[in-house]
């Protein structure tokens, strides 16, 4: 063999450089090497052919084509060549195997290969404890890394097992560690055991918990996998068998059904546009995917709302009149503006007319007029019950975005309606619930009530326009002041009083107790139910405005003959007065007039309450003290207000009522409204506070029959009060016979029922003197009123 030109150059401190820009070759490691670039190839060969070893070192900047000292890192890896070849594409390739860190002392050569000066570095030979467990920690952490790559041979971990030194232990860990060429060449810069040891450590141990948490994620991501694989296997399964069964139940078909049904519809143009879009997201999701669920019955929703008005009878005004009056006794003005209502529905049906809120007690008939109605004009009813409705969604309905949405419930009734022209009733609408952070539903039915909005009602679930102007709303209420003012504007109020003993005799001969007989299942010639029984069902039994109460306690009585018909102790079963006593027990109610005549102090006041009118009683009494005015019974600021102003007013007329002045003064007045536990409040009562003070003051009983409302003035005057029909029929049934009411109040007179009117006598109030001359029988009507400026400086 012919001696090379770099023989001489060659020496044990002269290494063949062979310069690396992304590999970092550590002692005792075997990795491959892929050669571009000339020199290096050069260098490579001529290692081969001298059989000795190169100098592997990274180069600094990876651009350079031929390193110089600058270039390179400082230190390097001394290796010996294992193998040399050329592939078929011209490439250069060898396998190098490390044996010790060298350190680049100078560039001895550069043609046609360079060859570098170095320095051999040794092996540190430390031992002691922290090597000792440095070292332990380090193999265990490998080990632990190595079970958790898949790939890696058992052979790997043999070999971390088997190395006893520590720096050869460090470097092949480092070697299979995933760091960057500059990580390993900190590493290989590390001589002293300690710190290579705890750099390794550190990688290692970051590179744990990185295969840690990727090796969780692969299991979760597995385990999804496997259970989707395993509902597909079963899916198909599935369908294998119900097709050898003959129970095969094929998705298309279902879809051909709802696309039929989307295009049968009649959806405007707008809404069919948004149906076939969702229609193509259905067919292209799997048949087991959560979403198509959730577009599937968004699909059905808009399938069964009534998007075509079908075309409607003409309203009969004379069978809406038959309906009405078989329906419901009395309510001439309730009926009459029903009437009103229809006959213009009927000369423009495609008029917005007005939304109509029967406000009254309960148990007067507001949801059956509502039925009524619908019967009278040939259309589907629905009641949508608002009472206690605190969600914005409950009427807009809920956003797709959510789990289980569901359109909002004036949708639904429309949807359970089937018909876009039907009469829905929305009970309950003074109860709706406050706004909060869920939104305010009293907001939302502006909407909905607004003529001029509601023909483009968009519901949030269905996130497209419905027409609501050919629904027929119809609220109920049992009081206003507890409505929006807004949502109040948008309706016309119509008020149902409560119902004299008459009419509830009637109503309760008419439709209470047939239909009671009919749930007992008795008939009429099982039970006989005479007049006397029946009135005193009304009269002691039940105290209300509406008949609810009333048909309860007929049913009590009914059940009690329901038992004794079937038990076959009677056939017939005649309910007089004793026997409804006998079943029902003492009566619930007396007459609620005053029992002693002759106390002076007590009045009688009309009150109003959201259930019908009541009476109340007004008492004074007076005791030894220093002039003040004590009042109880749970009354409002109003009430309160009000005494104060009656007795204001009857210190300016003490004089002329022969009221000795000192009783203002060395007595305290105590005023007291009975039933303590029922809050009381208006102005109602000034009326009788005052003659209830002016009894007192005069030791004058009033007429315990006699009764009254009014507000009272600093003047004297009596103002006008509201509630007149429903406190004249609380006086009738309570046994009162004479009523002052304010002369102004005299515009509601027609209100009141005949019956109460016969049974009444009526006085009419202009000022408290008015009152004072009818009660107490005294005349004080000259000059009245608060002293004038003069008075007082006299």
């Amino acid at each position: 063999m012919d001696a090379s030109p770099n023989d001489a150059v060659l020496s044990a401190d002269n290494l063949i450089l062979v310069a690396v820009t992304d590999t970092v070759l550590l002692p005792g490691l075997v990795v491959p090497l892929a050669i571009g670039r000339p020199s290096a190839a050069a260098a490579l060969q001529e290692a081969a052919r001298t059989e000795k070893h190169v100098a592997v070192i990274l180069q600094r900047e990876p651009f350079a084509e031929t390193p110089g000292l600058v270039d390179l890192h400082s230190i390097g890896t001394e290796a010996r060549l294992l193998r040399y070849f050329t592939g078929r594409d011209g490439s250069h390739n060898a396998i190098v195997q490390g044996v010790g860190r060298v350190r680049v002392e100078a560039m001895a050569s550069t043609l046609p290969h360079p060859v570098v000066l170095v320095s051999r570095i040794p092996e540190p030979t430390d031992v002691g404890a922290e090597i000792e467990a440095r070292v332990h920690q380090l193999r265990e952490r490998a080990l632990e890394v190595l079970s958790l790559v898949e790939q890696a041979p058992p052979e790997l971990a043999a070999t971390v097992r088997s190395i006893e030194p520590a720096g050869a232990l460090a470097d092949f860990v480092t070697g299979l560690l995933d760091l960057t060429p500059f990580e390993k060449q900190e590493i290989l810069e590390t001589v002293a055991l300690v710190p290579r040891l705890d750099r390794v450590i550190t990688r290692l141990a970051y590179r744990h918990e990185v295969l840690r948490l990727s090796h969780d994620i692969g299991q979760q991501t597995r385990t999804a996998m496997e259970g989707r694989q395993r509902e597909f296997l079963l899916r198909e399964q599935l369908k294998a068998i119900q097709k050898e069964l003959g129970e095969a139940d094929d998705i298309a078909p279902e879809l051909a059904d709802l696309k039929r049904k989307l295009d049968q519809a009649g959806m405007p143009e707008d809404v069919a546009l948004q149906a076939r879009r969702e229609m193509r997201r259905l067919e292209k999701m799997p048949e087991g995917a959560a979403e198509a669920g959730m577009v599937r019955s968004y699909l059905e929703w808009l399938t069964e709302l009534p998007w075509v008005i079908k075309d409607e009878a003409p309203i009969d005004i004379p069978e809406a009149r038959r309906v009405l009056d078989a329906d419901h006794f009395g309510m001439e003005k309730i009926k009459r503006r029903i009437l009103e209502f229809l006959a213009v529905r009927k000369l423009n049906p495609e008029g917005r007319g007005p939304i109509l809120c029967f406000v009254g007690p309960p148990g007067v008939g507001k949801t059956s007029l509502g039925q009524s109605i619908a019967r009278a004009m040939g259309r589907k009813f629905i009641r949508v019950s608002l009472g206690g409705v605190h969600d914005e969604a409950e009427i807009r309905g809920h956003r797709r975005t959510y789990v289980g949405a569901i359109p909002g419930n004036i949708i639904q009734a429309v949807r359970r309606a089937g018909e876009r022209d039907c009469v829905m009733m929305l009970d309950e609408i003074d109860k709706l619930g406050a706004g909060g952070f869920q939104g305010d539903p009293a907001s939302a039915m502006l909407e909905v009530l607004d003529p001029e909005q509601n023909g483009t009602f968009r519901d949030a679930y269905l996130g497209v326009p419905f027409d609501l102007s050919r629904v027929l709303f119809i609220a109920t209420a049992n009081q206003l002041d507890t409505i929006p003012g807004p949502l109040r504007d948008r309706m016309e109020v119509v008020s149902l009083s409560g119902y004299t003993a008459e009419e509830k005799a009637v109503i309760a001969r008419g439709h209470l107790i047939p239909r009671q007989l009919t749930q007992n299942g008795l008939t009429e010639a099982a039970v006989d139910l005479d007049d006397a029984g029946l009135n005193l069902i009304i009269d002691g039994y039940t105290r209300e405005a509406g008949v609810r109460g009333l048909e309860r306690a007929i049913g009590a009585v009914f059940r009690n003959v329901a038992v004794r018909v079937a038990e076959g102790e009677k056939a017939h079963v005649h309910l007089d007065v004793d026997e409804v006593a006998s079943i029902l027990g003492p009566r619930r109610f007396d007459a609620d007039v005053a029992q002693h005549a002759s106390i002076p102090g007590v009045a009688t006041g009309l009150a109003w309450t959201p259930v019908g009118g009541d009476i109340l009683f007004i008492e004074a009494s007076r005791m030894p003290g220093n002039g003040r005015l004590i009042l109880t019974g749970q009354l409002g600021d109003v009430m309160k207000e009000s005494a104060q102003a009656a007795m204001s007013l009857l210190k300016t007329r003490a004089a002329k009522m022969g009221i000795d002045p000192a009783l203002f003064t060395d007595k305290d007045v105590h005023v007291h409204v009975p039933a303590g536990a029922t809050p009381k409040d208006g102005p109602s009562a000034g009326v009788a506070m005052f003659l209830s003070l002016a009894s007192l003051m005069t030791e004058r009983a009033i007429p315990p029959t006699t009764a009254m409302t009014g507000e009272i003035s600093l003047r004297g005057l009596v103002l006008p009060v509201g509630g007149i029909r429903e406190k004249v029929i609380a006086a009738a049934r309570a046994g009162i016979d004479t009523v002052m009411l304010p002369a102004k109040n005299r515009r509601d007179y027609d209100d009141i029922p005949e019956s109460a009117r016969n049974r009444l006598k009526f006085i009419w109030l202009d000022t408290v003197d008015d009152a004072v001359a009818a009660t107490i029988g005294m005349d004080v009507s000259g000059e009245a009123g608060l002293e004038t400026p003069v008075d007082l400086l006299k």
